[in-house]
Formats: structure tokens, C-alpha cells, sequence
């Protein structure tokens, strides 16, 4: 989908040219703004910020997106144009949109700006990760303007555009039909996908961040039949039975309440893989219990942890679906890695 805004069309409204030396902050900054976000509520934030960039007097410009695509596109073009400072204004899905802008398809990196998040979303995931403040604009905004940066790394993943029933019981291929997206939380096969669109659909609006995506993952138990897949952890191969979800990823939070305690630390190129298998109605307060406590997980033959540098994960028809920060991108066959360069995120850490 065509961006809305194109790069000889970056807004300079809020900023007339006469008063660009009276600026005070010598960072170039591009705000990508989402409307629609927390159920559009979010479109009331964007005259706050601008109205702080002023007062502050930051050289700043912006887009406004109609659609997730349109964040990646405005991110891809502020990226190669070189701005200091990138900032996502919405949820777990721009942010997700937005860091993908930052990289090629080789996990590289294609310029030295850096990312900031101003959140105005549901589900505050991403933030609680990387300690990025959330709902509240003023704090957001003052970790922002600070310039205080931790160099982060961020999941590679080549997967399928569409669901094409000959590649079954097969790895990722080199043609076009598969595409190299980046993520910053955790990928979900399996349930995931059901989970993340039942939450999506407006349950979340009724009955808030945590009930709402508690009661899609029962809903999601209901609907659900498990199935068999086919994986490789660091090239050995092996078949996970009766599987209800595969979760990789790196981070303590991953979605609304649901918490992964693992041992992973920034550098060491693992992620975890969280395995939810043979799941029946006598063992679920139990596969509840060990996702969301954030406790020490006990491995059963229901839910166990490994950790792995790449993971395939192999055709199959009957869970296509991949899901990864909070939406529904992709279908198997999927590889994940990490990318090559670390991204530089502004946040408040050690501060």
C-alpha cells in the first residue's frame, strides 16, 4: 500500500522556515503518528506533542498514517534520509511497523537513527521490555528529548505472504513469495494468531488490556485443534505433537499479563522457545498458571523451555499462521534469527 506521505512531502507546517534558527535542539526528529490507535483515542494526543515540540522548539517533522503499512513506508523513507531520531506515536503494531523501517533484508541496519517511542496504545508490551515510558505523554516525551539510548537486538524472521498448501512439511525458500520482517518481543505459532485477532476485534476496548486478552486466549482454547509440527532448534530437527503454540522471543513480556521468565541477557544471540503441547481442560489452570505468573517455569509435557539461535519452523496447512507484536504477518514456513545489527532505542534505562 502507497504511503500517504511522500519524502518531498514531510510536513514543516508546525515549523515555519523564518524560525528554523531560532531551534534549539540540533536533532532532526520524524514523528509517525498512528490515529488509530487505542481504538482512535490516540488522535487526541498529536496536538499534545507537537504542542511540546514547540514549546521546546525542536526541529521536528512528521507523517500521519492511515494504515499499519504506512508506518513501515514513512519509517523505511525517514531512514534513508537520514534523521536523528525516528519516534513510533502508537501502539505495539506501529512500533512494530516503525522498527521494521530501520532494516534491509541482510538484518542490517540502513542508518544510524535511532528509535523512539512516545506509546498510545492498549498493550504495553513493547515499553514494559525495554523500559520506554507509557500513557503518560509529558514522561514520554521528557525520555525522549533526554536522548538517553540502549542498544537493543531484534528477532529476524523470513516467512510466507501467503498459505500455500505445497509447502507442507518444508523449510523457508529464496523467491518471492517469502519476506524478511523484524520483530522486538516474541512470535507466536499456533494459537498466537487466533489470540492476537480475538484481542484486536474490540473485546479489549469492553473489558480492558488483561481481561480482554485473557478472555480471547479462552475463546481461542475453545475454537482451537491442535496439530502436529515440524521444527529445528539450531539445525536438529524434531516433531512436536499435539501442539497448541510455539512462543519465541526474548523478552520477560509478551503479551497483556502474559509473562516468560527466562535467562536470556542482551548479547548472547538466543531466544526462548516456549512449547504449549497436549493440552486437555484438566491441565489448562496449569498452562494458564506458568504463562502468567512470570515465575520460574517447570517443565511438564505440557509446557517446557528451550532456547536456540535459529529456529526453523516447517510447513503445515492446518496452523499457517504467524503472529508476532501483538498482529497476525505471515504464514509458515518461518526462520528465525537474530538480526545482525543492534537497534539504538531511546528509553530510560539506568537513569
Amino acid at each position: 500500500m502507497k504511503s500517504r506521505f511522500t519524502p518531498r512531502e514531510f510536513r514543516k507546517d508546525l515549523i515555519p522556515v523564518e524560525d528554523e534558527q531560532n531551534l534549539i535542539s540540533k536533532q532532526k526528529y520524524y514523528f509517525i503518528f498512528n490515529p488509530g490507535s487505542r481504538n482512535g483515542k490516540s488522535e487526541k494526543s498529536i496536538s499534545r506533542i507537537c504542542g511540546l515540540l514547540n514549546d521546546r522548539k525542536i526541529n521536528y517533522e512528521y507523517g500521519i498514517t492511515e494504515s499499519l503499512q504506512d508506518a513501515y513506508f514513512l519509517s523505511q523513507k525517514a531512514n534513508l534520509l537520514k534523521y536523528d531520531v525516528v519516534v513510533a506515536v502508537g501502539g505495539d503494531g506501529t512500533i512494530n511497523k516503525v522498527l521494521n523501517g530501520f532494516y534491509d533484508d541482510n538484518g542490517l541496519r540502513v542508518s544510524k537513527t535511532k528509535l523512539g517511542v512516545v506509546y498510545t496504545g492498549t498493550s504495553p508490551d513493547f515499553c514494559k521490555s525495554y523500559c520506554v515510558p507509557y500513557n503518560n505523554i509529558q514522561q514520554s516525551m521528557d525520555v525522549l528529548l533526554s536522548g538517553n539510548t540502549t542498544k537493543i537486538q531484534v528477532g529476524k524472521i523470513i516467512l510466507a505472504v501467503k498459505m500455500r498448501p505445497e509447502l507442507n512439511g518444508q523449510p523457508v525458500r529464496k523467491d518471492s513469495d517469502f519476506i524478511t520482517c523484524y520483530f522486538s518481543c516474541c512470535a507466536n505459532i499456533g494459537i498466537g494468531a487466533s489470540v492476537a485477532r480475538y484481542a484486536n476485534s474490540g473485546i479489549r476496548k469492553i473489558a480492558g488490556d488483561y481481561s480482554g486478552t485473557f478472555s480471547a486466549l479462552l475463546k481461542a482454547f475453545l475454537k482451537y485443534r491442535s496439530s502436529d509440527l515440524s521444527i529445528a532448534l539450531d539445525g536438529k530437527k524434531e516433531l512436536l505433537s499435539r501442539l497448541y503454540n510455539l512462543s519465541i522471543g526474548k523478552t520477560f513480556h509478551i503479551a497483556s499479563g502474559i509473562k516468560i521468565n527466562n535467562t536470556l541477557k542482551e548479547g548472547d544471540d538466543k531466544f526462548y522457545i516456549l512449547t504449549m503441547r497436549n493440552v486437555r481442560w484438566m491441565n489448562v489452570p496449569y498452562c494458564l498458571k506458568s504463562i502468567y505468573s512470570g515465575k520460574e517455569i517447570s517443565s511438564s509435557d505440557s509446557v517446557y523451555l528451550k532456547y536456540a539461535e535459529k529456529i526453523e519452523v516447517y510447513g503445515n496447512s492446518h496452523t499457517p499462521e504467524v503472529e508476532f507484536d501483538g498482529d497476525p504477518q505471515g504464514f509458515l514456513p518461518c526462520c528465525i534469527e537474530m538480526g545482525k545489527d543492534k537497534l539504538e532505542l531511546i528509553n530510560d534505562a539506568g537513569q
